[in-house]
């Protein structure tokens, strides 16, 4: 009788393994691609859009381990891509701006370099910086919203606040191809002119920089309140103190700025307020500039030797 018992019970308890085993297996194959993952999910429908327009399917769909740093649809409205925008780029176009958003390899949230802006090769070679830290992990300057959401083939993070943009070239290319001509104009005229400092081109061209490039409507501003109409206008040594007060030595993203004094490449100091409580953009205050503080109104423009944060005066030093 005992040895009847065994006889049913070992294969039985044999098959329940198996069958145990076979569904943790397709469990796993059954996993979602990350081209999966994004079909599945309403917050990632421009996305999907653009996946599809710039023929990732496949690549997103394949068996290489990928990291995907994946924007939102919240993301791609703050960065002022919509469904139409993306609709009047080129496949191409759009394909470069995915492929910047993927690294050639999976790593988890806790394997992501600390930095700060630590470098990371993206599928098209161009780099992204990353900082992991007590805050979260950020890229260029934009914090992952959620971590490690794991497919068949890869992971993916999500970002919520922004979309990352690859450098057109360096920090003068970066700022003519983001419409900041003003501040090209005033960098070419101070930089070649009779009594210019053509340092000032060398630098913004290859020095590793932050700088905080006022708007056109900035230094539209400036020239109605010094009775000028034109940059041209300004004074020589003005305008070489003006431009040098507004870059800083390194690489910062919004990650990486805090309360107070920032000392400017020319030996300045600016004053930087963070956001807080009903308080919703930073700012930065020249000396020169009393009370009349500007707003960081575009932040995390990369170019090849720096970032760009876009404001909407002009900072006057001592």
């Amino acid at each position: 009788m005992k040895n009847r018992i065994y006889s049913y019970a070992i294969p039985t308890f044999i098959a329940a393994c198996l069958i145990i085993l076979f569904s943790c297996n397709k469990n796993k194959d059954d996993a979602p691609t990350l081209s999966g993952l994004i079909s599945e999910r309403s917050s990632l429908t421009t996305l999907n859009t653009a996946v599809i327009k710039g023929g990732l399917v496949s690549k997103l769909n394949g068996t290489d381990q990928l990291t995907l740093l994946a924007p939102t649809n919240d993301a791609f409205t703050a960065a002022g891509i919509t469904t139409a925008v993306l609709e009047s780029l080129s496949s191409n176009d759009v394909s470069n701006i995915l492929y910047y958003h993927v690294i050639p390899s999976k790593i988890l949230a806790a394997g992501m370099p600390v930095g700060p802006n630590a470098k990371v090769l993206t599928f098209n070679g161009d780099s992204v910086f990353v900082t992991n830290n007590s805050n979260g992990v950020f890229v260029n300057g934009i914090k992952v919203s959620e971590a490690d959401i794991l497919a068949s083939n890869g992971v993916m993070h999500t970002l919520s606040t922004g979309v990352l943009r690859p450098a057109p070239g360096n920090l003068l290319v970066t700022a003519a191809a983001n419409g900041l001509d003003s501040m090209v104009k005033a960098l070419n005229f101070a930089s070649n002119e009779a009594g210019g400092d053509p340092s000032l081109l060398i630098s913004i061209s290859n020095d590793l920089l932050t700088v905080f490039v006022p708007s056109n409507e900035a230094f539209t501003a400036l020239l109605a309140n010094l009775g000028l109409t034109d940059i041209t206008q300004i004074p020589m040594p003005t305008l070489i103190a003006v431009i040098k007060y507004h870059a800083v030595q390194g690489r910062f993203f919004s990650s990486d700025l805090t309360n107070g004094n920032l000392t400017m490449a020319s030996g300045g100091v600016t004053t930087i307020a963070l956001p807080s409580g009903a308080t919703s953009v930073a700012t930065i205050s020249g000396f020169g500039n009393g009370t009349n503080t500007a707003n960081i109104i575009k932040l995390n423009i990369v170019g090849r030797n720096g970032v760009i944060h876009v404001i909407d005066k002009v900072l006057i030093p001592n």
